[in-house]
């Protein structure tokens, strides 16, 4: 099948979350993205979560539908290797993106002179160009601070790399905004992000600058409950926690409505004289919201609250964790569309998710696998970079690329059907 980027070519050096993730999108929308790592491995080859065998989840999970190169980067024939195949000729070819830049090799500056209209989309750590990863930008930016228990004095760090996911996909919004500009104007160019700047423009965009800047108290820890509005966990009979959502007019008056509490939030409206159809106001007066609220949930097992919010379409959900929602929830499973049940060579058999969009008038495009390290050395030094096979096996007899086939199993997962 043909995804809707089909026929461009990115080549990718990376490790870790955002430029992999990019890549990875690039590739489930059609683009043949050419991944190049050391002979050894990339330096997140082995990275957590791992499978029973020990090959790592992560890296599987970060590289489907690439195309690996494995190549002894610290030999000048490794360097031009790299040199040729970013710089390859082609229309839709010549877009590099990564995290790894070096200075005097793998730079614009110097990768530019052997394709003029380059374009190199470039992460850094923070502007200065210090490393920086989302578990030391989270603390600086202080929402480690603003989450957690209300009555929790230390900060709490997040499971989820929010600004490194945020940052893959501003990382593939430079790749194809780049790409329009130079089928337009035939200039390439280097775009610089920082995964700093990019955390710190979200919080300008949230209106975190400007709260911090206007007003004279500071945000807070607020637990569960959704900031500025009202939301909540409760705990039902069976032990079982749900959260359910009072944002907009609608989902408040229907969880008014569903828990038969009518009468006690007027009472409390008249008691503040504050008008709860605020979201303002239901925010100061979250906790004797959930006061009133508590016992109704207390009193019945999660399952009939399901019944009653479903037929009331409120907005809400359970409490769950990931090995149960992956057991329990359909749309994690092949029950969704985008999601492939594949049997994957030293991991095992699960549901690998696809591109989450759909576009109408293409076909979804299935899940690919992730390669083998060096699964693609061979044809990308003969079609990508245009080497004969001659100098093809002088490099492969001088190890200075690898290849499963030529140096034995490589430390990368694979996928396969």
């Amino acid at each position: 099948m043909a995804g809707i980027l089909e026929g461009l070519r990115v080549v990718e050096g990376s490790a870790f979350v955002a430029v992999p993730l990019a890549g990875m999108t690039l590739a489930q929308m059609g683009a043949d993205v050419i991944r190049f790592d050391r002979l050894q491995g990339g330096l997140d080859a082995g990275r957590w979560p791992l499978a029973p065998s020990g090959r790592s989840l992560f890296w599987a999970g970060l590289n489907k539908g690439k195309r690996s190169i494995a190549v002894d980067m610290s030999h000048p024939e490794g360097r031009e290797v790299i040199t040729r195949t970013i710089t390859a000729p082609g229309k839709d070819a010549g877009v590099f993106l990564t995290n790894l830049r070096v200075r005097g090799w793998m730079d614009y500056e110097t990768l530019s002179r052997h394709r003029a209209d380059l374009i190199m989309v470039t992460l850094l750590g923070d502007r200065h160009g210090r490393p920086q990863v989302d578990y030391t930008v989270n603390p600086a930016l202080g929402i480690p601070d603003i989450t957690g228990p209300e009555d929790h004095d230390e900060p709490v760090a997040s499971a989820l790399p929010a600004w490194d996911l945020i940052a893959g996909h501003m990382c593939v919004a430079s790749v194809l905004a780049a790409e329009r500009h130079r089928l337009r104007h035939g200039t390439g160019q280097e775009v610089t992000l920082s995964l700093k700047d990019i955390a710190a423009a979200t919080l300008g965009h949230l209106g975190m600058i400007g709260d911090a800047v206007l007003n004279e108290v500071p945000r807070t820890k607020s637990g569960n409950a959704l900031y500025g509005a009202y939301g909540q966990d409760f705990l039902c009979a069976d032990g079982r926690r749900i959260m359910v959502i009072g944002l907009t007019s609608r989902q408040w008056s229907g969880l008014i409505d569903a828990t038969g509490t009518q009468a006690e939030i007027a009472a409390l409206e008249r008691r503040t004289g504050r008008d709860l159809a605020d979201e303002g106001a239901r925010w100061a007066l979250r906790a004797e919201i959930t006061g009133i609220l508590k016992p109704w949930f207390a009193a019945r097992p999660s399952a009939v609250v399901r019944e009653i919010f479903d037929a009331a379409k409120l907005t809400w959900s359970e409490f769950r964790t990931v090995k149960e929602a992956v057991l329990g929830d359909p749309d994690l499973s092949v029950a969704n569309p985008i999601f492939r049940d594949l049997v994957q060579e030293g991991l095992g058999r699960f549901p690998v998710p696809g591109h989450a969009a759909d576009f109408s008038g293409l076909e979804r495009e299935a899940p690919r696998a992730a390669p083998v390290l060096g699964a693609h050395t061979e044809e990308i030094l003969s079609e990508v970079t245009g080497l004969d096979d001659g100098e093809i096996a002088r490099l492969f007899d001088r190890g200075i690329v690898a290849a499963p086939n030529r140096c034995g199993r490589a430390e990368e997962t694979v996928l396969s059907d």
